[in-house]
């Protein structure tokens, strides 16, 4: 079949063409910006991409006809309250209104359950937008899942983050809400195994793991996962706005995702009793397997996608064509050029930059500017990186996200998604044995200029040291 795959950049859209693609399908990846999505990692003819961005209706037009089925996986938790309704509504109805106009026959989309009168926003959004595709001329099948549990999801590294750096836990009384998690491996088999099913036509489908357990209870059987014991005190007296700060603070997320999720950790999230597992034959897992599963992905060096993939700053919206091309008039530049000693053994360190390897040199001033980029709201260092030696183009790395990861031009390019006062990048290039490690910084009026001079002297200490590190 031809398969028109949405939020083909996300957590679960990365996931799924692998397992689509073997199992002979032909996928078309809907994309915003086709400079942020390599097809090279997944080594097949099978897949091809589109640029649709589904709130501008015009652009669906590259979206081919002889498409069989859609998935359809686009969510906007990453954009602000306000508005973040409004995006869902437009993108479904405009992907709605365009699909007659193809050959599909049925759509998939994945929703969260809602099963309470008092919906989260992001729930109710969600409703909202299986409301508007049920309308649509094809045969709709709605999988519904709570938490997902697996390498590189927002739950996840939430999760593990409190569960590894926080011994002792004050937390909010919505820990003790209940829920029905599911394994990133089940949500995966249902999504495959509904695809040409009739029997899910025109159907909506809970799916959850067999066990119902509070936020309390996840978090303390990870610890047992990981041997660390925890002691967790839930206290009333935290707020929602409370709670989404010392998410934001303590975890990897980013402010607005921390308060969509207190929004919804706040909603009981239990499956309605359904039997397609059996019908399809899906063993389901338990939290635990779920979790040690995710670590054995994470000790392999196997995270095929992370929740940061899909979350990007503003700036990135109007393209990485625009911004790969580093600009020369107006900037301020620090260029350092070494000779190379080992080019493979320069090419490694370049590649594995970041997250837990650190910036080779300065790491705690590193560490202290990702602290300040916290507190004024940006990414800080917590996003790391999903894979220690491996990196996409579109990967988030730290506060940068890569524009250009190209081994046989030998260059990384990187641009920051720390808060500025203007643009950064930072770019590493080999030529004639020779490394050009360039940051270059474009200011944004007269606070621009001020910051970079606050922080020549520093650059002058982390850069020298860096290019000398990546070389020797």
């Amino acid at each position: 079949m031809k398969i028109l795959l949405t939020g083909a950049t996300g957590y679960i859209g990365k996931r799924l063409i692998p397992l689509l693609l073997n199992k002979g399908h032909h996928v078309v990846c809907c994309v915003r910006d086709k400079n942020r999505f390599s097809t090279t990692q997944f080594n097949s003819e099978n897949i091809s991409v589109v640029e649709v961005d589904f709130l501008n209706a015009k652009t669906l037009k590259n979206i081919p006809e002889d498409i069989n089925a859609a998935y359809y996986l686009i969510h906007s938790m990453a954009a602000s309250e306000d508005d973040f309704e409004k995006l869902e509504t437009i993108s479904a109805t405009n992907f709605k209104n365009y699909m007659p106009l193809t050959s599909v026959k049925q759509v998939i989309y994945l929703s969260g359950i809602v099963n309470e009168e008092e919906l989260s926003k992001h729930l109710s959004s969600r409703k909202n937008v299986e409301t508007i595709l049920a309308t649509g001329k094809f045969q709709l099948t709605t999988l519904k899942a709570g938490i997902i549990v697996g390498s590189g999801s927002g739950s996840f590294e939430i999760i593990r983050d409190l569960v590894e750096k926080l011994p002792f836990m004050i937390t909010p009384k919505w820990l003790h809400t209940k829920s029905q998690p599911i394994a990133i491996r089940n949500v995966l088999d249902f999504l495959i195994g509904v695809l040409g099913y009739e029997y899910a036509y025109s159907k909506s489908f809970d799916i959850g793991s067999e066990e119902i357990l509070t936020y309390k209870q996840m978090l303390l059987q990870f610890a047992e996962v990981r041997k660390l014991k925890r002691t967790i005190i839930c206290l009333p007296i935290m707020t929602p706005k409370l709670s989404s700060y010392w998410l934001y603070f303590v975890t990897s997320t980013s402010y607005k995702l921390a308060s969509h999720l207190v929004d919804s950790m706040k909603v009981e999230v239990i499956c309605s009793k359904n039997d397609l597992a059996k019908r399809l034959g899906i063993k389901l897992l338990t939290y635990k397997e779920a979790v040690e599963l995710a670590f054995e992905k994470i000790d392999e060096q196997s995270v095929a996608s992370s929740w940061t993939d899909a979350q990007s700053s503003k700036k990135l919206l109007k393209g990485v064509s625009k911004l790969i091309e580093v600009p020369v008039y107006g900037c301020f530049k620090d260029s350092r050029i070494a000779k190379v000693k080992d080019e493979e053994k320069t090419l490694f360190r370049i590649w594995s930059i970041g997250g837990e390897t650190g910036w080779y040199y300065g790491n705690v001033l590193w560490g202290i500017r990702g602290f300040i980029d916290k507190l004024f709201g940006g990414a800080g260092l917590k996003r790391g990186r999903k894979n220690a030696t491996d990196i996409h183009v579109g990967d988030s790395l730290d506060f940068w996200r890569v524009l250009d990861a190209n081994k046989k031009t030998k260059r990384l390019l990187l641009y920051a998604e720390m808060k500025l006062p203007g643009e950064a990048w930072l770019e590493f290039k080999i030529i004639n044995n020779q490394l050009h490690q360039t940051a270059t910084f474009r200011p944004l009026g007269v606070l621009g200029r001020l910051y970079w001079y606050s922080v020549l002297p520093f650059h002058a200490f982390i850069f020298n040291g860096m290019i000398k590190r990546l070389t020797n």
